[in-house]
């Protein structure tokens, strides 16, 4: 396993949001029953939703379960705006797993409604983060598997080769409409698989031969009354 970088996990902390990428794989959106994107299909999550490696996930009070999106992270290493494809790479201060935990019944009523993704993205502990692997680490990142497991069983198993859209463009598209910032994070989309997780659950997820991350799911405690 590659050792992540002290240096590059400080970019996490500097970062201003998370830039998520959905559909980027057209096998998961066919399992969503979306149709395949002509254009990155893109939301926000708050960075007050990191989780770190080992830690606890909560389930909403009014929630059964969650939908866990293994996703790989491109960490931005300065700032970025207006950005040609041909040099997006130079932007790229690492790279880490990520899962883009999901409240599907809150998404769907939202979906359904014409309102935003939020509540069912961006709540606290629904990015799940690994430490950050220095580009070195990394020399094909459109070349790697990245998993996730469930109490052990292999929930999903895809490799980034099959991405709508690469990381190059993802940093030129959205740097021509609003600036990334060093330490902000796109997540770029997660392979076929997903599906609920339960509390009591425990979730590994990681990238082949690199890194891997491990978190339990637990609900949230309600909090007391004055």
């Amino acid at each position: 396993m590659a050792t992540p970088c002290s240096a590059c996990h400080k970019l996490l902390q500097m970062g201003t949001k998370i830039v998520a990428v959905g559909r980027n794989y057209a096998a998961h959106a066919k399992e969503m029953g979306a149709a395949v994107p002509t254009e990155p299909v893109l939301f926000l999550k708050p960075t007050s939703s990191y989780l770190e490696n080992g830690g606890t996930i909560e389930v909403p009070h009014s929630l059964e379960s969650l939908h866990p999106e293994v996703e790989l992270a491109v960490v931005i290493g300065r700032k970025a705006r207006d950005v040609p494809e041909a040099v997006a790479m130079d932007y790229v201060g690492g790279y880490a797993v990520a899962l883009d935990m999901t409240a599907r019944e809150i998404q769907a009523s939202a979906k359904a409604a014409g309102l935003p993704w939020t509540l069912s993205k961006g709540q606290d502990t629904f990015t799940p983060i690994s430490s950050v692997l220095p580009t070195s680490m990394v020399p094909d990142p459109d070349n790697l598997e990245l998993w996730l497991k469930v109490d052990g069983e292999t929930r999903q198993k895809g490799s980034t080769k099959d991405t709508i859209f690469k990381i190059p463009f993802l940093i030129s598209h959205i740097s021509s409409m609003m600036t990334l910032l060093e330490g902000d994070v796109i997540l770029t989309g997660t392979p076929p698989g997903v599906g609920p997780v339960k509390v009591g659950q425990k979730i590994t997820a990681g990238i082949t031969g690199l890194l891997d991350v491990h978190f339990n799911v637990e609900k949230r405690r309600k909090p007391e009354s004055c």
